[in-house]
């Protein structure tokens, strides 16, 4: 009997540590040579080459992957900026091709472009027409109060308060006037400048289309 006991405690041990060597095998193995050139093995990442590389190896003894090296702060940092100035350039490029496309679907040739261009300025100029129509209008009123002014060239202090408030609104105006003109012949630069730059672009796009059919070829050089 108690053999028997024996033998069930000894066939009981061996499943046992069947049980716990298959397990241990499902896991993975890692593996590396430390700053000291000891070649450590270990059933997780290796705290002595948390600088280097590692190999995580399959139960077989064959390479899973390879596990780099952990990275410093300072490293992680710089590491950070760099993946953060890519995203930037491709948000950039990305944006750009965006409005190249915005600006050929606007513009598909210099015709459109020179007819905005035109309307714009055209606005600008109406502007300033009114402008100089009103400013035309306030010199002859100028006028007007100046030969009423001359009536007390002799004697000013009789001038009327009223007079006097008249030709000063009249200047005030007329100053308003010519600074709004400067401001729409700077307007009109402005709007130039934008157009020219477009076209600029828009020349380098255009040359990037294929011709429409029928279109005649260029000469050869």
């Amino acid at each position: 009997m108690a053999s028997k006991t024996a033998w069930w405690m000894i066939a009981a041990l061996l499943a046992a540590g069947w049980v716990l060597s298959a397990s241990a095998q499902q896991g993975s193995i890692y593996s590396c040579v430390d700053a000291k050139g000891r070649h450590l093995t270990s059933d997780r990442p290796i705290t002595d080459c948390i600088d280097r590389q590692q190999e995580e190896l399959n139960p077989s003894g064959t390479v899973k992957r390879i596990v780099p090296p952990s990275l410093t702060a300072e490293e992680r940092a710089r590491q950070e900026a760099k993946a953060r100035q890519a995203r930037e350039k491709q948000a950039r490029e990305a944006e750009e091709k965006r409005r190249d496309l915005a600006l050929l679907t606007r513009y598909p040739n210099q015709a459109a472009h020179d007819k905005e261009r035109n309307a714009a300025l055209a606005i600008a100029d109406d502007v300033m027409s009114a402008a100089t129509r009103r400013t035309a209008l306030l010199v002859a009123e100028r006028q007007k109060l100046d030969a009423e002014r001359e009536f007390y060239r002799k004697d000013p202090s009789k001038m009327p308060a009223r007079l006097k408030r008249e030709i000063d609104e009249n200047q005030q105006q007329m100053t308003e006037q010519k600074r709004y003109i400067a401001s729409m012949e700077g307007e009109k630069s402005r709007i130039n400048a934008r157009f020219d730059e477009e076209l600029s672009r828009l020349r380098a796009l255009w040359a990037t289309l294929p011709a429409p059919p029928g279109a005649p070829r260029a000469a050869a050089r």
